[in-house]
């Protein structure tokens, strides 16, 4: 299969000739993998075997992250998930997900969770590309086991759904 990408903020109009429909914006997914030896704050990678980080673009706005857990360790197991601005050093570190128990099994966390960060839902940066980053949360990371999962974003539309003439 053939792979492309564009630079482009993908947006439909459904097909609309008049250009009178809101163009809404398309959810991408992206994985991401945290080893169970992860520090809060650690950049996250793409899969267990896939070792890249998971970097989003300028105006990314996550909306939900599902979660598979493999973690055992401590009485209660739980991580963070947040982000940098691409090449610096200071995470937000509890952005996105802040102390989720990672028990085993599947968890959804979305903007309605409890665990929720502040940033789940907003744009993390309209400007600079951002790298997320998770981990275990005050030393108590999921050892012995792994975080993977899928986090679903879409970056903004400058246009605010209004297709430019």
């Amino acid at each position: 299969m053939a792979v492309s990408t564009t630079q482009s903020i993908w947006r439909s109009g459904g097909g609309d000739q008049t250009r009178t429909a809101y163009c809404g914006s398309g959810v991408m997914a992206a994985t991401f993998y945290i080893s169970g030896a992860s520090a809060a704050g650690t950049a996250v990678q793409a899969t267990a075997t896939d070792t890249a980080t998971v970097v989003l673009p300028a105006g990314a706005v996550v909306t939900e992250i599902q979660a598979v857990c493999a973690a055992t360790g401590g009485s209660t197991p739980t991580f963070d998930m947040g982000f940098t601005l691409y090449g610096t050093a200071t995470a937000t570190n509890t952005g996105l997900v802040s102390a989720a128990v990672a028990t085993t099994g599947k968890l959804v966390l979305t903007m309605a969770s409890a665990t929720a960060g502040a940033n789940m839902g907003t744009t993390m940066s309209t400007t600079q590309l951002v790298t997320i980053t998770g981990g275990g949360t005050s030393g108590d990371a999921p050892t012995g086991g792994s975080i993977s999962g899928t986090i679903l974003y879409f970056v903004t539309d400058p246009y605010d759904g209004q297709q430019n003439v």
